[in-house]
């Protein structure tokens, strides 16, 4: 899939994440998916984005980085947001955070089979001091 295809399509899956749009993720998602270097399934990855989006409603997936390089995409997401209670161990409570993940995905078959994110903690840590 050309860089221009594959961008296109991870646009659309980002704003299928923001629409909240669940059963459409399976367009974009592959039933064997792998999160982090582990096996999950797309139906755990789906309850792992539903769960992230109960505790906290404001989710909003802003790219602000996206390199394409079929069959892999890398991009800089940019949260403003306000969890509700504990978010990755840290006490939010509500309080309004600004952080970045930089995620990897490796694509087959036009879908998602490989998924590594790393959320900068540190920066969610430093805003709650």
């Amino acid at each position: 899939m050309p860089g221009t295809g594959l961008s296109s399509v991870y646009r659309r899956y980002i704003a299928c994440l923001n629409a909240r749009d669940w059963p459409d993720l399976a367009k974009f998602v592959h039933d064997h998916v792998r999160y982090n270097g582990q096996q999950i399934g797309a139906a755990a990855y789906r309850e792992m984005l539903q769960k992230d989006v109960e505790e906290i409603p404001d989710l909003f997936f802003d790219i602000r980085l996206l390199v394409s390089e079929p069959p892999q995409i890398a991009a800089r997401l940019h949260f403003n947001c306000s969890p509700n209670g504990e978010f990755l161990g840290v006490h939010v409570n509500g309080k309004r955070i600004s952080f970045t993940e930089n995620v990897f995905y490796r694509f087959a078959d036009g879908k998602i089979v490989e998924v590594w994110s790393v959320i900068d903690k540190l920066a969610i840590e430093s805003q709650l001091q």
